[in-house]
């Protein structure tokens, strides 16, 4: 039988407890080797690893999460994705409310400015994403809603007053 027959199966995704605890280990390994292993930048049909840090919506307070990445020029491109779950990550929540943050990239810090993708735009950029992912759309749709695609576009240092 070939595969164009085949019933399409929805995707299996691990539980929530695996998905949050491998979360966990990433970051933690990240920060006890003081950040030399745990970001990686794309390559090829792969996606890289990149630390973002964003100003907590409702405490004021520094967050960070390691998150897939792809690169579109200048601009970090991920997806709001929360594990393919339903709700939005507290990240992308933080980011509507205080859209300046900084990501770590196996190249250095820098800042930026994020915005969801929309029209063409974000059909582009979901379609970078379907490029190394070929489940994707299997897996979005596991979620009540959209899947945001998230542009971390590169800004100017903030000024510090003094």
């Amino acid at each position: 039988m070939s595969n164009e027959h085949r019933p399409v199966s929805a995707p299996r995704v691990p539980p929530r407890w695996f998905v949050r605890t491998v979360w966990a280990l990433h970051r933690g390994l990240y920060r006890v080797t003081a950040g030399r292993v745990g970001l990686r930048r794309p390559r090829g049909h792969s996606w890289g690893t990149l630390r973002l840090t964003t100003t907590g919506r409702r405490t004021g307070r520094e967050h960070s999460v390691i998150i897939a990445y792809l690169e579109d020029g200048p601009n970090y491109i991920t997806l709001a994705m929360n594990g393919w779950a339903d709700g939005e990550p507290a990240w992308w929540l933080n980011l509507q409310e205080h859209a300046e943050a900084t990501v770590d990239v196996a190249d250095g810090s820098h800042f930026v400015q994020a915005h969801a993708a929309q029209g063409e735009e974000r059909t582009r950029l979901w379609s970078l994403w379907q490029e190394i992912d070929a489940h994707l759309d299997a897996y979005a749709a596991l979620r009540s809603t959209e899947t945001a695609v998230v542009v971390l576009e590169p800004r100017p240092e903030p000024r510090r007053l003094s």
